[in-house]
């Protein structure tokens, strides 16, 4: 779980889409604090100026009766002072008990706090009023001509209408960031994979180039990327170059070598003398091999059909060894494909070939599989008299080849082993259903064309 949570972070495209996804919801949310906290200040400011034009209207419909009392000459407009506790109200008095209030009020009355207001000014007030509801209150004092005290006039309103107002519009703000957010991702991952496209498609060249198909980069990318493939295609370039003159140089010594090998054959005196040679010949084919398929692991851009290969090598062998005594059958699917060399596939496969039609009574047969962890098993079968199981040990060390009595110049199973092994592959020995011995060379396998 935590090498795949490693594996997540450590992408691009998540990198980049957390980012912006971060700082998305970062600044909308700021935005959203910054419109409510207007929004918040806009409906108190206009809150207060509403109750300012009611208790003006007050102030101007209040005058003093022939008694000198306070009369109202008419009902203030608002139709929520006439309905009992509308959370709208309004008193007259000259002190906290008042002498006229709204309907609104009912029996009850706005407990204002001991307070001198000067004649005209407006105070401000935060009241527990009827039912218990929190009001803001506005007051003036208001002094008539003949009037023996000024008279305080003051109009509430529940607070609870202006919260109300504020969340059904915070409601709305957050529901509408919450979807402009989900929109500005979707834009964001379209971007980030429109702008990722050109490294998909270098991910995908280079499944390519490892797995045989391809042997360059190509294709026109942006100018961003563009120095990674020449970059990449020169890499590959110079690795192809030192591997064919390193092999070249390999192929002469071991030329220059034989040839002074031949020489000493055709002048030893003895059946000592010629094994010794001989021996030397399969030192230096076995390690020549090594060292090509040493040169050949992991290169780019090789690969090689297994069914070009064995297809070609049982012509041959059936023409040089078979006489028409042996035939050999190949079932090799063409998307069968070595991630290879074709030069260390022949030596290999020819090698298993030319032993098994030597053993063979009349039938030889080459097939091939697919297995796990992307390795392909070419399997040899014969006829013929088959292989001890206490004896598959023996041949596979270095220098036994299957048929020791006859003149070749096969390898020997040790190399082909031992080559396949460089490979990361193997060879396995077994009971062929034909009868003989069943070798299977497992092989790493590449992609097919």
């Amino acid at each position: 779980m935590k090498r795949g949570g490693r594996r997540l972070t450590g992408s691009l495209r998540f990198r980049l889409l957390a980012g912006a996804a971060v700082w998305i919801a970062l600044a909308l949310a700021l935005a959203g604090l910054v419109l409510s906290g207007l929004f918040r200040d806009h409906v108190a400011r206009r809150f207060e100026a509403e109750l300012t034009n009611h208790l003006d209207q007050l102030a101007a419909l209040t005058e003093l009766g022939a008694d000198g009392a306070p009369v109202l000459r008419q009902p203030l407009s608002d139709p929520r002072f006439r309905r009992p506790l509308s959370g709208l109200y309004w008193q007259v008095g000259p002190g906290d008990t008042p002498l006229l209030r709204s309907r609104s009020l009912w029996d009850e009355a706005l407990p204002l706090p001991p307070d001198e207001v000067a004649d005209g000014d407006i105070h401000r007030h935060s009241v527990v009023g009827p039912a218990g509801r929190q009001l803001s209150v506005l007051e003036r004092a208001v002094t008539f001509p003949n009037g023996a005290a000024p008279l305080r006039m003051a109009v509430a309103q529940d607070e609870a209408e202006l919260r109300a107002v504020v969340a059904d519009f915070n409601r709305v703000l957050w529901l509408s960031l919450g979807a402009l957010a989900l929109a500005l991702i979707a834009a964001a991952v379209v971007q980030v994979s429109v702008g990722l496209r050109p490294l998909v498609r270098l991910r995908a060249e280079l499944a390519a180039v490892r797995a045989g198909r391809r042997k360059r980069f190509g294709g026109d990318s942006p100018r961003e990327v563009q120095p990674l493939l020449d970059d990449l295609n020169a890499l590959l370039d110079h690795s192809e170059e030192v591997v064919v003159r390193a092999r070249l140089q390999a192929g002469n010594l071991a030329h220059a070598l034989k040839t002074h090998l031949a020489v000493l054959a055709n002048e030893a005196e003895g059946e000592a003398a010629a094994r010794r040679v001989a021996e030397m010949r399969r030192h230096i084919d076995h390690h020549m091999a090594r060292a090509r398929a040493a040169a050949a692991r992991g290169l780019p851009g090789v690969a090689t059909p297994v069914a070009d290969s064995a297809g070609a090598l049982a012509r041959v062998l059936e023409k040089l060894q078979g006489g028409g005594r042996v035939t050999v059958t190949v079932r090799v699917p063409r998307e069968h494909v070595f991630a290879g060399e074709r030069e260390d596939l022949d030596e290999m496969l020819g090698n298993l070939l030319d032993n098994a039609m030597k053993w063979a009574g009349s039938r030889v047969e080459v097939a091939s599989r697919l297995e796990a962890g992307g390795m392909l098993a070419v399997v040899v079968e014969d006829d013929g008299p088959g292989l001890p199981a206490d004896r598959r040990d023996a041949v596979l060390a270095p220098g036994v080849r299957l048929d020791e009595s006859t003149p070749g110049s096969g390898l020997g199973l040790a190399v082909v082993r031992d080559v396949a092994r460089l490979y990361g592959g193997d060879l396995r020995l077994g009971d062929s259903l034909l009868g003989g011995l069943r070798v299977e060379l497992v092989l790493p396998a590449a992609a097919p064309s």
